[in-house]
This record gives C-alpha cells, sequence and structure tokens, in this order.
C-alpha cells in the first residue's frame, strides 16, 4: 500500500508497513515485574503479521519496569539516576524475552535505542533512518526503546509514544498502532456509566469538549492525554492511528473494530522538519525583529544574522534553538549554524559586514531553512 494513499481501520490488515507501540502496563505484572506470558502472546500476534507479509516497527516500553525486580525496588524510582540504572538492568533481560519470543516463530529482532539528540542532528539522523530501513529490508523486526540509560531530563523524548509517532514517519509507516491498558478513548472517564467508546476521530475538533486526562499505570509514564497527542502528530503528518487496548492487539491489526482510530489530516512533510518540531529539546532562543518573522513564516526564507535582535542560552552549532517573536511567541525552531559565543558579536549586520569583519565562510545564514521548521505562523 502507498504511503500516500488514504488508509481506513478496515484497511489495516493489508497495510505494508505499521509501528507497533507497546506500554510498560502492557508488558509488567502488578509488582512491576515483567509479564512474560504477556510479552509472548503479543509477539505471537506480531509474528502472524509477519508471516503474512506485513512488516512491523516495534517501539516497546518496558525496560525501567523490568529493573524494578532485580534491583529491589518497590516501585517505579523517581530520580534520573536509579532510573537510568534500572533502564540498564532491564533493557537486557526485555530483549533476551523478545528475541526468545520471536525466535520460536522463526523471526530475528534487533534492538535500537535512541535519543532526541541521536535523531535531532543531520548526521544521526540520516545513520538511524538508514538503519532502520535496513533491519527491515533483511526481513529483521526493530525492537526501539528511547536509550534512557544515558537521556537527560533535557535531552530526552519525553515518553513512547511521542517517539512511536515520530518513527512512524521516519520509517514512512502506512499506520501507527499504540497499544495500552484502556480500550479506546471515551467522551468521559472510562469508569462512568455514561461513557461512551469514541470509535473514530475524523478531526482534532471532534476532541474540542472530551477531557482527556490521566496518567498512565505505576510502571509507566504515559496515559490517554499522551496516546492523543501523539496522535495528534501522526495524523497531522498524513498517518493514521490506532489506539486499543494491548488485550485486543490481534482483532486491532486484523481492522476489527475497536479502539479508537484517528483519520489522517495532514499530508506528508520531510521527516527532519517533524523531528525538529517534536522532538528537540532546545538550547536556546534567538530573538528576532518582525522583518525576520515574516521571513521564515511567510517568506520560507533563512534566517539572517540582521534579524537577530537577541541570543539566550548556551548552545553549539548544529543544537536546535526557538526563533522568537518581539512579543515573546515561539514562532519557528531551527538549527543554529553558530555558536552562542559566537552569534551575539554578528547580530544585526548584513551578509556584507559579516565578510568584511570576519572573512569568508563567516558570513552564513543563522538558521538555513532546510533546517528550520514554523511551529506557529503569525497572520
Amino acid at each position: 500500500m502507498s504511503v500516500d494513499s488514504e488508509l481506513t481501520r478496515a484497511g489495516l490488515p493489508q497495510a505494508h508497513r505499521i509501528v507497533v507501540k507497546v506500554g510498560s502496563s502492557s508488558l509488567t505484572e502488578g509488582g512491576g515485574s515483567l509479564d512474560v506470558a504477556a510479552l509472548r502472546a503479543l509477539v505471537e500476534v506480531f509474528a502472524a503479521r509477519r508471516r503474512s507479509g506485513g512488516q512491523v516497527v516495534l517501539v516497546s516500553s518496558g525496560a525501567i519496569a523490568a529493573g524494578i525486580a532485580p534491583l529491589g525496588l518497590s516501585s517505579r524510582p523517581r530520580d534520573l539516576a536509579t532510573q537510568q540504572a534500572a533502564a540498564s538492568v532491564g533493557q537486557g533481560l526485555l530483549m533476551a524475552h523478545y528475541t526468545q519470543a520471536f525466535a520460536q516463530h522463526g523471526l530475528r529482532v534487533a534492538q535500537v535505542l535512541l535519543t532526541a539528540e541521536d535523531v535531532v542532528r543531520r548526521g544521526q539522523y540520516k545513520n538511524a533512518q538508514r538503519a532502520l530501513e535496513r533491519l527491515l529490508a533483511l526481513g529483521v523486526v526493530p525492537i526501539i526503546n528511547e536509550n534512557d540509560a544515558v537521556a537527560t531530563d533535557e535531552i530526552r523524548f519525553g515518553d513512547n509514544d511521542r517517539l512511536a509517532a515520530l518513527v512512524s514517519h521516519v520509517v514512512q509507516a502506512d499506520a501507527l498502532v499504540l497499544l495500552t491498558d484502556v480500550d479506546a478513548l471515551y467522551d468521559a472517564p472510562p469508569a462512568s456509566p455514561l461513557a461512551r467508546r469514541i470509535a473514530r476521530v475524523r478531526t482534532a475538533r471532534e476532541l474540542d469538549e472530551v477531557a482527556v486526562t490521566g496518567r498512565g499505570s505505576g510502571v509507566g509514564t504515559g496515559g490517554m492525554v499522551t496516546k492523543v497527542e501523539a496522535a495528534a502528530i501522526a495524523t497531522g503528518a498524513g498517518i493514521p492511528t490506532l489506539v486499543a487496548a494491548a488485550s485486543q492487539a490481534g482483532r486491532a491489526l486484523d481492522g476489527d473494530d475497536v479502539g479508537t482510530w484517528f483519520d489522517a489530516r495532514g499530508r506528508r512533510i520531510r521527516t527532519r522538519r517533524l523531528w525538529l518540531a517534536h522532538a528537540a529539546h532546545t538550547r536556546g532562543r534567538l530573538q528576532l525583529d518582525d522583518g525576520a518573522v515574516r521571513a521564515i513564516t511567510h517568506g520560507k526564507r533563512s534566517l539572517l544574522a540582521a534579524g537577530v535582535t537577541g541570543v539566550e542560552g548556551h548552545f553549539e552549532p548544529g543544537d536546535p534553538v526557538d526563533l522568537v517573536a518581539p512579543t515573546g511567541e515561539i514562532v519557528a525552531r531551527g538549527l543554529v549554524a553558530y555558536s552562542s559565543e559566537e552569534l551575539p558579536e554578528r547580530l544585526g549586520r548584513s551578509s556584507h559586514e559579516l565578510r568584511e569583519l570576519f572573512g569568508d565562510g563567516h558570513n552564513r545564514t543563522v538558521v538555513h531553512r532546510d533546517d528550520l521548521v514554523v511551529v506557529h505562523r503569525r497572520a
């Protein structure tokens, strides 16, 4: 199926390539330890999909949860260092079970650990895309997780729902499936007797009156809020999304009327722009004048030093920064070509002045249009 065709729920069984995200709560038992039986049941569903000719990219949570019991912890740790330790122990255990479970179906798996830093820079991003495409071409099932052992609070995706949405665009998936411990999105808290399942979401406006609240389980970081946010990222980039219970994984992939289906809304954009808009944690802010704001938001031009009025934060060339209007509103995000030490003495200067003062090669654009994404277009 072409990635540009309009996929419906009924057409999901024929989709060539899907990204499936499995949450921690679907892979763990009540005490937080890994539920091997649940993992194997899910692998059986994914293996059946592979046998039918489809490709599956699996984004799996569960590393931190899998490390809780071996480390003798009573619950998911809250501090970053212990989370990283649990992830280091748990990731190996998680992959060992996945490797064994898929091997029983004659399938090989590959571990792919990503950080936001890995994919926001051009070189690392291209490597990630190339590696995933090659694994799929070789018939391998990539199993992706955020690299929690080295990620920091400042440089991370934040949750695997968001990561899955971005991965679905990197691999040009036909659909994204988010499996969780809640069977669908409801128009009221699911425990309410008046709550009704929302079977299909055609536009984001349909959710304006729906109260989407609540975190996930005690072993996960997400909840229905992050599922809806991930669906917005994916569908806004042309990829339909299904949110369903992990216990209904087989029926969900068969196209049955379970869960909540989010129609694709936008057209597919350049993948790096999607990563930049949703995955990058910026290192600084550049204050722009009104002319520069108009040039980058409406003129689709590169940002020049002449339009920059101020610099905040500490960053190096290639780091993501927010581009801010005189009102304080963030209008764009981009990869800066100068460090925070180099840029201040260039502010407000034309390309001609930069050449005269610093020589050839030092009059480059501050943010090239190919490394820039508009996040809010001013009237």
